[in-house]
């Protein structure tokens, strides 16, 4: 039994299965999906799990290479990409519109759904390498 770390077991078993320049989504409780992705859902209850609690514990387990979120959470959710700037501070963060961001699903490995009720809480994860 693992004693630390991240220790759902599905979310460990798809993490530990990406590679270089695979695309992790961690997406609010509201974000549409497409079928054919696969999704970790670890909503229970309204803004639970909370997104950045899921954000931090995920960003424990891999290496980045960049990040993307939906410019339209600058108007909406201003505190999010505030949040957003200061976690991704020195990686290449990009913002594209929410239909976009959308659009991008059909490209990532997985999807976490957390319980988080905060508009355009959803965040794009390309893996990089550890060296």
């Amino acid at each position: 039994m693992k004693c630390g770390g991240l220790l759902h077991p599905e979310l460990a078993f798809q993490i530990a299965s990406c590679g270089h320049r695979d695309l992790i989504c961690i997406a609010d409780a509201g974000l549409p999906l497409p079928r054919n992705v696969p999704r970790i859902d670890l909503a229970y209850a309204p803004g639970k799990p909370p997104f950045f609690d899921v954000l931090k514990t995920v960003l424990q387990e891999v290496a980045l290479e960049e990040v993307c979120w939906a410019e339209e959470a600058a108007e909406k959710s201003p505190h999010l990409v505030q949040r957003f700037e200061d976690l991704f501070r020195g990686l290449p963060q990009e913002r594209i519109p929410h239909e976009a961001f959308k659009a991008r699903l059909e490209e990532v490995r997985f999807v976490v759904r957390t319980g988080e009720f905060t508009p355009y809480a959803n965040v794009l994860l390309r893996c990089g390498v550890p060296f």
